[in-house]
């Protein structure tokens, strides 16, 4: 099957929505399907306002759609809901192509967080984005109940995975974490307003925290708390390391849709504290994680949890089938123009 992607978050970004569409894409290319991608890099962009690390296209509906001809796919997915996916609709929705959507982040919550703009008005252009969608694929059931609730009912399940060859139990805790002192609290992910860091370096358990990840809050956060440990970005086998050096990984957010760190985390045999909403709630299980309205209390019952239990639970989560709901869920254009 030939596989259009069209996005608007792509390297060198570094965040759950890039990983997860490099993640299925490579699981497809092994499986023999071609995959084009088409994003911000292969045209000239724009920093988004107030997250600059965010490049936006300038692109025209007749350059998108001109390399989707070019290609001549069998699938279009749309996997965000920026300019040049808004292009990419327009063309689809002109040459009366069906099209896949997939909602990867609360954006109405990243925006009002970061502007002061009511959520509600921004859930207006999320509806207008994704009704025309024949599927919009959303990585958990709250997520996918909020869809139904705000009028789009075409919702469908795509799970998340991890690199259980990379993130696993009894990897060799990373050397800059081995002395510091217990319990030691990790965060993953950008250090942003909308990630809810704060709460986590403010909380009252003892031991140590420490922050994995950059952004632009860092420095601030960094001031602001100087006895957590800030050791920036970390990938691959680095990353695997600060996880198996944690007692527990925290996840202080309240806007995410899931949440990878947190599986990559259990995989690594750690278990989560979190708050008991959106992502965690659907994520985490008695036995693998806790959560409470005190992210305080939700660290301290996190590190009673069984760190074999939290990897056994963290090893169900895999590309692959991540992957094959994807490709279900796509709606082959051919054979829906032919029935026209």
């Amino acid at each position: 099957m030939r596989i259009a992607i069209v996005t608007d978050a792509w390297e060198p970004q570094v965040n759950g929505v890039v990983r997860t569409l490099q993640s299925v894409r490579r699981v497809l290319e092994a499986h023999g399907h071609g995959v084009m991608v088409i994003s911000p890099d292969l045209f000239h962009s724009l920093p988004c306002p107030t997250y600059p690390e965010i490049r936006l296209a300038i692109a025209s509906v007749s350059r998108v759609g001109g390399l989707l001809e070019e290609f001549d796919p069998d699938a279009i997915h749309l996997a965000t809901e920026g300019p040049l996916c808004v292009a990419a609709r327009r063309w689809c929705l002109r040459n009366d192509f069906p099209f896949t959507t997939a909602y990867h982040t609360q954006f109405p919550d990243y925006v009002s967080a970061r502007s002061g703009v009511p959520a509600e008005w921004i859930w207006r252009y999320i509806r207008w984005f994704h009704e025309p969608s024949s599927t919009i694929l959303a990585s958990t059931p709250s997520i996918r109940q909020s869809l139904v609730d705000h009028g789009l009912k075409q919702v469908r399940h795509w799970g998340r995975g991890v690199d259980l060859s990379t993130f696993r139990a009894g990897a060799e805790p990373l050397s800059a974490m081995r002395d510091l002192r217990g319990p030691v609290q990790l965060y993953v992910g950008r250090v942003a307003v909308e990630k809810n860091l704060e709460a986590f370096l403010a909380s009252s358990h003892p031991g140590t925290k420490v922050v994995v990840g950059d952004g632009p809050a860092r420095a601030t956060l960094a001031a602001r708390y100087p006895e957590a440990r800030f050791l920036g970005a970390m990938f691959g086998e680095a990353l695997a390391q600060a996880y198996a050096a944690a007692d527990v990984f925290v996840f202080p957010s309240k806007t995410d849709t899931f949440g990878l760190v947190m599986i990559e985390a259990l995989a690594c045999g750690v278990p989560v504290a979190a708050y008991p909403v959106t992502g965690p709630i659907d994520v985490l299980t008695p036995e693998t994680g806790a959560m409470d309205a005190d992210l305080t209390v939700a660290i301290g019952e996190a590190l009673t949890k069984d760190r074999a239990a939290c990897a056994a639970y963290g090893r169900s989560f895999t590309w692959e089938a991540s992957a094959a709901q994807f490709l279900h869920a796509l709606v082959q254009i051919r054979p829906v123009r032919e029935a026209a």
